[in-house]
């Protein structure tokens, strides 16, 4: 296993990146959700990375990755692997910097990602349907051709351009306190940065990481102490879908950052993304959803308190939306 970055090193890094994703990508709205607000009985404060170019947070790690490449590494051409989301933050980048991109993808990958991704000019190789064998596919033939590959969460500076979510919330609360910040996992990257940066700044902080009942890889192994494989099953929180790849560089993050686990079901994901729509009238992905059902697990413990939720996409397909509102 490579050596971890340490959480200070990764939020020196997302520091140091903001200035420069900031010139590329907006900065994402902080909103209080006054209905969940008072559901919850407290104050929840809303990362609304639904709304970052892209429709997803994932356009922070890979433009911060491949700034920090070379004209020549970005025109011989990039290779990744994705279920959708990070393929188009690869996309946006090198549609702004320059260059061009292979993406690996699952076979069940959402049509319109799909063709999101097919107008960005990327190349698509479809195969399997788990990151797990995609990351590994990916990266093999990225080296057997001299390419850089661009992880979608195990690499430093990748987890670091998601830390810049983090960096904002900071100072968009200019100095008020945050007690807690619920945050969707699954290869670990947005948690890990997000993590990093504030506890830095706000040690006392409570992380809660969140996934779906169906497919929890990171819960799974830091609860057996290394990375584990599970069998991979369709969620509506398909943005968090896949293996963790071995060896990740998150496996230690999320180890130290993550202080609470919840797993949600399909139908806490489902209401809580009808609860999105019907009180804030915003539509979000699965995987967003899920971190809004996770806070309504810990509700009790939330009680009275400031809490950070980061809805990191909107990209959401019209069936996986119907089958949520059904």
């Amino acid at each position: 296993m490579t050596e971890a970055p340490t959480p200070a090193e990764i939020a020196a890094r997302s520091e140091q990146a903001a200035p420069k994703l900031r010139r590329h990508l907006p900065v994402t709205p902080l909103v209080r959700y006054e209905a969940f607000s008072e559901e919850l009985g407290a104050e929840v404060l809303v990362k609304c990375e639904h709304q970052q170019r892209t429709g997803s947070f994932k356009a922070r790690g890979s433009m911060a990755k491949i700034l920090t490449l070379t004209d020549e590494q970005r025109e011989r051409g990039v290779v990744t692997a994705s279920t959708g989301n990070h393929g188009l933050g690869v996309g946006n980048a090198l549609a702004t910097l320059g260059g061009r991109g292979i993406v690996y993808l699952p076979e069940n990958a959402a049509a319109g990602k799909v063709a999101a991704l097919r107008r960005f000019g990327l190349e698509l190789r479809a195969e399997g349907f788990d990151s797990g064998v995609l990351e590994p596919k990916a990266r093999a033939y990225a080296a057997e051709h001299d390419l850089v590959y661009v992880s979608p969460y195990n690499d430093p500076d990748t987890i670091a351009g998601q830390g810049t979510a983090g960096v904002e919330i900071l100072e968009q609360l200019a100095g008020q306190p945050l007690d807690a910040v619920v945050v969707a996992v699954g290869g670990g990257g947005l948690v890990s940065g997000i993590a990093s940066v504030l506890k830095k700044h706000r040690p006392g902080i409570q992380v809660i990481g969140a996934s779906p009942v169906r497919e929890a890889p990171m819960a799974a192994s830091v609860v057996a102490g290394e990375i584990v494989q599970v069998e991979p099953q369709e969620s509506l929180s398909d943005g968090t879908a896949g293996s963790v790849e071995p060896g990740s560089i998150t496996f230690a993050l999320c180890r130290e950052l993550v202080d609470d686990w919840v797993l949600v079901s399909e139908d806490a994901i489902a209401a809580a993304l009808r609860m999105v729509i019907d009180t804030e009238h915003q539509l979000i992905e699965g995987s967003a959803a899920m971190a809004f059902a996770a806070a309504r697990a810990r509700r009790t413990e939330l009680e009275g308190k400031r809490v950070a939720i980061v809805s990191c996409g909107g990209n959401i397909s019209a069936s996986t939306l119907v089958a949520a509102l059904s």
